[in-house]
């Protein structure tokens, strides 16, 4: 049985590791609230620990209360048809931020097109979500195939498959015009034709 969305946010709430689909790829997700699930979440993929994890967030609103600075870019991107769907932005983070983001100079987050994982979210808060593979390995297309390729089981394991197939765009929106970091599910050229308009 699929569980639900409050079953989901309850794990990740207790300090559980979920993997589960999102829009983009299958993700592991975490609470940046827990530093010895968090570590847990490294050691399911052998992610080396200087690589900081991506946020999703459940809206615009969760973004602000994370002490991002919003550039024009960051703003265009946020009020696109692209938004919520397979962009990460990186944004500079202001002084004001929650003591987890502690140390860091900037944040890369999304807000996934999901109406599940955005329900999760709204429960959970902010969480650290990457895609469901071993370092270095691609992302299984099944549930069950990333769960056997990590290093152990995660807290829960929610059946399913990533929505696009493909990894999000990241764009870095500290700069203008804005530099891409990755290209997926999203192009270069329909990012920056909404960066171009009314210019």
């Amino acid at each position: 049985m699929t569980p639900s969305v409050i079953e989901i946010a309850d794990c990740l709430k207790a300090g559980g590791v979920v993997l589960l689909p999102t829009d983009t790829v299958l993700g592991l997700a975490v609470s940046p609230q827990f530093d010895a699930s968090v570590a847990q979440l490294y050691a399911l993929k052998d992610r080396p620990r200087e690589k900081n994890l991506p946020v999703m967030v459940a809206d615009a609103d969760q973004i602000e209360a994370l002490g991002a600075y919003l550039t024009t870019s960051a703003k265009r991107l946020i009020a696109s048809e692209f938004v919520p769907g397979a962009i990460t932005l990186v944004m500079e983070l202001g002084p004001d931020t929650p003591a987890w983001l502690s140390g860091r100079d900037e944040i890369a987050v999304r807000i996934p097109d999901d109406d599940r994982l955005r329900a999760v979210l709204r429960e959970t808060g902010p969480l650290l979500v990457t895609s469901a593979n071993r370092s270095g390995c691609d992302t299984p297309h099944t549930a069950q195939d990333a769960s056997a390729q990590l290093t152990a089981t995660p807290s829960m394991v929610v059946d399913g498959t990533g929505h696009a197939g493909a990894p999000s765009t990241i764009v870095n929106c500290r700069v203008w015009p804005p530099e891409f970091i990755r290209i997926g599910a999203v192009s270069t050229a329909q990012i920056m034709a909404l960066m171009e308009a009314d210019q």
